[in-house]
């Protein structure tokens, strides 16, 4: 049977990329047909097509970083528990009768460790978003989530979690069946519970459905991932009836990672690979793991008591700054 390769998904500012690559496979299919060494030409072409991949993802705009977060090929969270953990079993269900697959998660080891891991999931093509609701959890999924996350301070395993959701699903029904509840609940047990907590945004976040998973003792964010209040389309459409002014208010809401650190709401940033998550996904599982490890051993020398007051504090602070001038 034939096998055809997947045509790499483009973003706008990555063309000019795709075009020096064609034209190194251009030369190198006349070189081929001619039988011309061209060694040193491509090797040129090649080291600019990699200055030109740093220059372009070095100084990406947030809207820009936003489209970076939503690539339909950046790793989801389960990409990211089966490429670092050591065993991995999923669990289901939020003991109410329900099962939600736009959030996930499970038991697992880390270097050895128990641990448990849970996080957003969207899907990989049409049929599998529709499925996990594009990531969009319903209130059965954030008690899924509590579940869990009530397990690992039951047994002592540290808690992990994965952000990457444009938000919660705002619709009726999810009203009806107690949304708003259901995160504020996580949100206020979260901060109480004894064992390690480290949240990593790895693409979207966004609202409060990516907060009912993200009270920990440490938020960690890849370099182009983006963490917001609401969507920049959202934001624009709320304050200028107008969604195309999205990239204006994208600007405006600081939701970039440098953005987020400098305000002090993040405490990492995880440089990803030259070209995004996307193109690199198991690099970017080794950058993530060996950030988890770290972070991991230090909160693992504190006490319990110690853990809740510095989780409590970290979140007085933010919000808190100070104008000169």
């Amino acid at each position: 049977m034939a096998t055809t390769e997947r045509k790499p998904l483009l973003l706008d500012f990555e063309k000019p990329l795709a075009e020096l690559a064609n034209r190194i496979d251009q030369i190198r299919e006349l070189a081929d047909e001619n039988g011309v060494d061209v060694t040193s030409q491509i090797r040129q072409l090649e080291t600019r097509a990699m200055q030109l991949r740093e220059e372009i993802f070095s100084s990406l705009s947030p809207s820009q970083r936003l489209q970076v977060a939503r690539h339909p090929r950046r790793p989801s969270t389960l990409d990211y528990i089966q490429a670092i953990s050591d065993e991995w079993m999923e669990l289901h269900g939020d003991r109410g009768g329900y099962d939600d697959p736009a959030l996930v998660g499970g038991v697992g080891r880390l270097d050895g460790q128990p641990v448990v891991m849970l996080g957003h999931q969207k899907g990989r093509d049409t049929k599998d978003n529709v499925a996990r609701n594009f990531g969009m959890a319903s209130p059965s999924g954030y008690r899924k989530a509590m579940r869990l996350m009530e397990h690992a301070n039951k047994f002592g395993m540290p808690i992990i979690t994965f952000i990457d959701t444009p938000g919660a699903w705002a619709g009726i029904e999810a009203e009806h069946k107690g949304q708003g509840e259901a995160i504020a609940y996580n949100l206020r047990e979260m901060f109480r519970l004894d064992v390690p907590i480290i949240c990593t945004v790895i693409g979207e976040g966004g609202s409060g459905g990516a907060l009912g998973i993200g009270v920990g003792d440490r938020l960690l964010m890849f370099q182009h991932a983006v963490y917001t209040v609401a969507t920049p389309e959202a934001c624009a459409a709320i304050l200028w009836k107008d969604a195309s002014k999205a990239p204006q208010a994208a600007v405006a809401l600081k939701i970039t990672s440098q953005d987020l650190k400098n305000l002090g709401i993040i405490d990492q940033i995880l440089t990803e690979p030259s070209g995004g998550a996307h193109s690199n996904p198991l690099e970017a599982a080794t950058i993530l793991k060996d950030a988890l490890l770290e972070n991991l051993a230090q909160l693992q020398s504190l006490t319990p008591q110690e853990r809740r007051q510095l989780r409590y504090e970290k979140f007085r602070k933010i919000g808190v700054f100070t104008e000169l001038g």
